[in-house]
């Protein structure tokens, strides 16, 4: 009996304490209870949960802060470093490489012919142990190359390295590591593949096991040399791009330089020594290691809901379409002779379930794709590191293993049923000094939000799962958070929008959805590549004050033609004349008069004369009242 008030006391703790946000799935409500359960039994700030049955998405939820702040809550749309769920992705990358006839598994990796014989960097490194030219690709695969991280391979005490558990993994001294070869800070890949290869093996490339970051670093060398591109451009042009992908980057070391819809990272009060060598002990998990120099092995950051649309396309069911073939997909997941439960990048067992887990100070994931045809991801801004560490891990494994169980009645709905591309081009046309036309080519969704902002680049988000009614006249409409308006929402491709402000900057986002019985009837927005631009309404500027402008208008009374030039600070895309009694007597786009020729849209000159045709009014030579600038 009291085991069971406990559980129940936990349960009305954490659904208070912890906000849950994405769309709401009845069917699944126990999925809610047992992640906010685990999230306050260890004490864990935020999480994103995605998960897809027999391909389709039917949860993606978010839970608790998104910010050290905790004055945001996590949303399904934000994305968070996913650490060493990096390496099947690299596999990937390698195995499509492989399918294509770009690689073979069985390639030698240094030395003469060597896939990076002719690497500008790793070419000229020196090195005593010759069996580093016997490492194939598919040993780097598969941990079996001859490096044990575990192993003590650094001359100093372990103060300040106490909190690696790593001594011979160099992405723990990356200080160390730049000294020793004169090399600069912030740690490049190579450096730390150079100090590995200097180092020397540990066992002979394929006898033994023995899990290594920097084996991947190597294979992300690889695909830079074999592609011409960098390691992120390649996956993110070839693999990513065509399945719609596009919230997956490869993260950033510190805080300041997260990217747009990035969560934030809750250390466990460990510091090392700044990556830059500025001299200062900061948090582990924001420049206490080299995040930009772990890209292959576990740089990437992702949304747990693009963590699983790539996983469907590559999980070996016929439910959606896969980007390697059927024999590519057996060799990726076909455990190394040495190592039963590691193939190439994945954690595999005799269930055929697949997955990979990731860890660093501040942040835990796990990505499965299990036989039964359910896959999922699971992200979240903190990990547990002491003496807690394995009920831990346990119960990040068991927790979607718990949802499955928990679940009895599935929804039909697929929420993967979003656009894949926004609308683009905006071009703004004056509507007088209060009015601005919107318009824009439209993307491939159904339908599509025109969000604004008076003043700054707006910066809040539709939420899936939610309709917004809109309304042209700024401000009068749904907030989507700091001043940002619901303007538009509909098919078409433009909207007049009234009530702004004479002579302010106001910016514009266009964000394209679909709602369809398909997605369960709930909207999907396409949050990535929105395109934003910004527009300045007119200005009425009196004759009177052209003078101090630093502006010359004549003739007035005007004729046929009125010239009027401007200084070189003053820009400006269009001008109108206006008569004493209002009435526009000339309008033109901005046109530069030189050498009695007309050029469009030149930005600077030291002096711009203007000619504008005047338009035929009654009053045909009524003085000028007022001229309108727009910039």
């Amino acid at each position: 009996m009291k085991s069971s008030l406990s559980f129940l006391l936990i349960a009305f703790l954490s659904i208070a304490g912890f906000a849950q946000t994405g769309i709401a799935v009845p069917e699944m409500a126990a999925c809610d209870n047992l992640v906010n359960n685990f999230l306050t039994q260890f004490g864990i700030p935020g999480a994103t949960f995605a998960m897809a049955k027999n391909g389709k998405l039917v949860y993606m939820r978010a839970f608790g802060d998104a910010n050290l702040a905790k004055t945001e809550d996590t949303q399904p749309y934000h994305m968070f470093r996913i650490a060493s769920v990096s390496k099947p992705i690299t596999s990937i990358a390698v195995m499509k490489l492989v399918q294509e006839g770009q690689l073979s598994l069985s390639d030698k990796v240094f030395g003469p012919g060597g896939r990076l014989a002719n690497h500008p960097y790793l070419s000229t490194v020196t090195y005593s142990d010759t069996r580093i030219n016997d490492i194939t690709l598919q040993q780097l695969l598969e941990h079996t190359a001859g490096w044990n991280r575990d192993l003590d391979c650094v001359p100093f005490p372990n103060p300040p390295y106490t909190w690696s558990i790593a001594y011979c993994d160099p992405i723990a001294f990356p200080l160390y590591v730049t000294q020793k070869f004169g090399e600069t800070n912030p740690i490049r890949e190579e450096v730390l593949i150079r100090f590995l290869m200097e180092n020397g093996l540990d066992f002979t490339p394929g006898t033994q096991y023995a899990y290594s970051n920097v084996g991947y670093l190597v294979i992300g060398e690889i695909i830079e040399s074999v592609t011409g591109k960098s390691y992120e451009d390649y996956i993110k042009d070839e693999i990513l791009t065509p399945l719609g992908i596009y919230d997956m980057y490869i993260g950033h070391n510190l805080l300041k330089d997260k990217m747009e819809r990035e969560g934030e990272y809750f250390g466990n009060g460990f510091t090392a020594p700044s990556i830059y060598n500025t001299g200062q002990n900061v948090p582990w998990e924001y420049g206490g290691w080299n995040l930009e120099a772990m890209d292959a092995h576990g740089g990437w950051i992702a949304t747990a809901r693009d963590l699983v649309r790539l996983l469907v396309a590559v999980d070996g069911f016929s439910t959606k379409p896969d980007i390697l073939n059927a024999a590519s997909i057996t060799a990726m997941t076909t455990p190394s002779s040495v190592q039963a439960n590691y193939a190439k990048g994945w954690q595999v067992n005799s269930a055929n379930n697949w997955w990979h887990t990731g860890g660093l100070d501040g942040t835990a994931s796990e990505w499965v794709r299990s036989s039964g045809g359910y896959t999922w991801a699971i992200i979240l801004n903190k990990r547990v590191i002491n003496s807690n560490v394995s009920a831990f891990s346990a119960a990040l494994d068991n927790l979607p293993w718990n949802c499955l169980g928990q679940t009895t009645t599935w929804p039909t709905h697929d929420l993967f049923d979003f656009p894949s591309q926004n609308g683009k081009d905006f071009v703004f046309t004056s509507q007088g000094t209060t009015s601005l036309k919107v318009s824009w080519t439209n993307g491939n969704g159904s339908k599509r939000i025109l969000v604004g902002r008076e003043e700054g680049r707006v910066n809040a988000f539709p939420l899936d799962g939610e309709d917004y009614t809109a309304n042209a006249t700024f401000g009068q409409e749904t907030d989507l958070g700091n001043g940002c308006f619901v303007l538009y929402n509909g098919p078409g491709s433009d909207e007049i929008i009234t009530g702004l402000t004479e002579g302010k900057k106001y910016h514009f986002r266009l964000f394209d959805y679909n709602k369809s019985p398909n997605s369960g009837n709930h909207a999907l927005y396409q949050l990535a590549h929105s395109p934003q631009d910004s527009a300045t309404t007119a200005t009425n500027t009196s004759i009177e004050d052209l003078a101090d402008l630093g502006i010359r208008f004549y003739p007035n009374p005007f004729s046929e033609n009125v010239h009027i030039s401007l200084p070189s600070t003053q820009v400006c895309t269009h001008i109108e004349l206006h008569n004493m009694q209002g009435q526009h007597c000339a309008k033109n786009e901005y046109h530069r008069y030189r050498t009695g020729h007309l050029h469009r849209r030149s930005a600077y000159a030291d002096l711009h004369d203007f000619l504008l045709r005047r338009r035929r009014l009654p009053r045909q030579r009524a003085a000028a009242k007022a001229v309108r600038f727009f910039s």
